[in-house]
C-alpha cells in the first residue's frame, strides 16, 4: 500500500532557486529538508539532490538532474492547482509567477471562474490560480 504521494519537480541546475521563490509565496510553506550532490556523486556538486518542501501546505519533492539537460522538461498538462480566498491574492501571485514566465491563460473571467489565470513560471512550472 502507497504510503506518501507528493509531486516531484526534476530541474536541471535552477532547484535551489525555484524551491526558495516557491515558498516565499504563500504562507506554510517552507523547507523541510534539502540534501546535496556532493563531489564523488553523479550529480553537479551543491545541486540538489533531494529536497522536500511545502507551499501552501502541499508537500513537493525536487532534484536537480545528475544527468544535467534532457530532451524533455515540464509540461503544462502538468500543473500546481491553487485556489486563492481574495482577488488581492490571485493578482499578487500571478504577477510573482509571470515575473520571467508566461501566461497561458492571462487572468480574466472565463465564465467557469469570475478570475482564473493560467501561467508558466521562470522555471516552466506551471500553475493554475481561481479565485474562490
Amino acid at each position: 500500500m502507497a504510503r506518501d504521494l507528493t509531486p516531484f519537480l526534476m530541474f536541471e541546475g535552477r532547484a535551489e532557486e525555484a524551491i526558495r521563490f516557491y515558498t516565499s509565496l504563500l504562507p506554510d510553506s517552507g523547507i523541510v529538508s534539502m540534501d546535496r550532490w556532493t563531489a564523488a556523486e553523479t550529480g553537479a556538486e551543491g545541486t540538489i539532490k533531494l529536497a522536500r518542501f511545502r507551499v501552501g501546505g502541499l508537500l513537493l519533492r525536487a532534484s536537480d538532474s545528475p544527468a544535467g539537460t534532457h530532451a524533455f522538461t515540464f509540461t503544462p498538462s502538468f500543473s500546481l492547482f491553487l485556489t486563492c480566498e481574495s482577488a488581492a491574492e490571485i493578482e499578487t501571485l500571478a504577477a510573482a509567477l509571470l515575473e520571467g514566465g508566461e501566461a497561458l491563460m492571462p487572468l480574466d473571467d472565463y465564465g467557469f471562474s469570475r478570475r482564473f489565470t493560467w501561467v508558466v513560471d521562470r522555471f516552466g512550472v506551471s500553475w493554475q490560480l481561481n479565485l474562490e
